[in-house]
């Protein structure tokens, strides 16, 4: 978990992330760490079951289940929920086949990305996909 390699290599593969937690408003960390990913070239799934949607112009969605129906293929899962909501979307990960996993700084379930990585699950955990993705210096895809 948090490889430097495991960092790099789902940055510069994935094309699609589902932001579980992502809000409407522009204020909140969620807002503005989507913006920027899709800024650069990332499709931006939002999942949020009391968002009424649209958010950066992308439908949303209530959960990951109709996040893949919708989308087809999602390459990162990107959580900005509490800690304690992680074991559910880990399953849902699992579940869904899913390959990678990000839980954003200040999420971290030890037990459940344990599950993901027993699973072959790529995690990275208490990260901010933003700051990782600027430090690389990838370009947009």
């Amino acid at each position: 978990m948090n490889e430097p390699e495991t960092i790099k290599s789902m940055l510069t593969h994935a094309k699609t992330i589902a932001v579980v937690g992502l809000s409407e408003n522009p204020e909140r960390a969620s807002y503005g760490v989507s913006h920027y990913m899709q800024k650069h070239g990332y499709r931006i799934v939002p999942v949020n079951p009391a968002a009424e949607g649209p958010i950066l112009g992308e439908k949303v969605y209530a959960n990951l289940d109709d996040a893949v129906a919708g989308v087809g293929q999602i390459d990162i899962v990107d959580v900005f929920r509490h800690s304690s909501f992680v074991p559910e979307i880990v399953k849902d990960v699992m579940r869904l086949k899913i390959p990678n996993l990000w839980l954003q700084e200040g999420v971290c379930h030890d037990e459940a990305t344990g599950w993901a990585e027993n699973d072959g699950i790529k995690v990275v955990s208490d990260r901010c996909i933003m700051r990782d993705h600027a430090a690389l210096h990838l370009a947009a895809s």
